[in-house]
């Protein structure tokens, strides 16, 4: 196939859930593309694959990672959005790169920072105590001086404050000043959206120590 071909055919795939996990063998073997377009496609649908079969990604996982040390920003922000998928479906599957994806809240690329907060919010959504001691790195990112990023940052705290609030509670003033000086709205709504859910969380947890006194 051609590579717009083969680009189609990857692209119907995505579409067919009930193709994945027979498919997740010739989706990682594209990996050795020489075309990016079809390298990034590939790690992008294997993140959807993990997330929905952690039992059959397993083995094709180290292939996916070792793109996180791509020089193309591209093949490293897909690798890093797949291992968050992934990771949301398993954490232990990733568990022997989590470390390593910090190194990209400082990536030169906007882009693979704006996927390593994505990465970050899908790996709390079922791990979040893992981030009790790494929000520092996303209070940083609330400043970025990427629009994008500085919208996206906050819905990691959101994500945090259904879960854990308590982890979220020493970050609120500065969210909320945020959510009062940034320039860019969706930025402030964000900013308000992660300080609510933390309030929502508050609540809900004196609830329930109130109802097993």
């Amino acid at each position: 196939m051609t590579e717009p071909e083969l680009y189609r055919a990857l692209g119907a795939l995505t579409k067919d859930r009930t193709k994945w996990e027979e498919n997740i063998p010739y989706v990682a073997s594209l990996l050795s593309s020489d075309s990016t377009k079809i390298k990034a496609k590939a790690l992008w649908l294997l993140g959807e694959m993990g997330l929905a079969f952690p039992d059959s990604i397993k083995q094709y996982v180290p292939a996916a990672a070792s793109f996180c040390g791509s020089g193309e920003p591209l093949l490293r922000e897909r690798a890093v959005n797949a291992l968050g998928r992934i990771g949301r479906g398993r954490f232990l599957l990733i568990e022997p790169y989590w470390a390593k994806l910090f190194s990209f809240a400082a990536d030169s690329e906007a882009k693979v920072r704006l996927s390593f907060i994505w990465a970050s919010e899908n790996i709390a959504v079922n791990s979040p105590d893992l981030y009790e001691t790494r929000l520092p790195v996303f209070a940083a990112l609330l400043r970025d001086e990427d629009e994008r990023v500085r919208m996206e940052a906050p819905e990691l705290f959101r994500v945090l404050a259904k879960r854990r609030p308590a982890f979220v509670k020493p970050y609120v003033n500065l969210l909320r000043a945020v959510a009062e000086t940034d320039a860019c709205r969706v930025v402030r709504v964000h900013c308000l959206g992660a300080i609510k859910a933390a309030d929502a969380g508050n609540k809900a947890e004196k609830q329930n120590q109130h109802d097993h006194t």
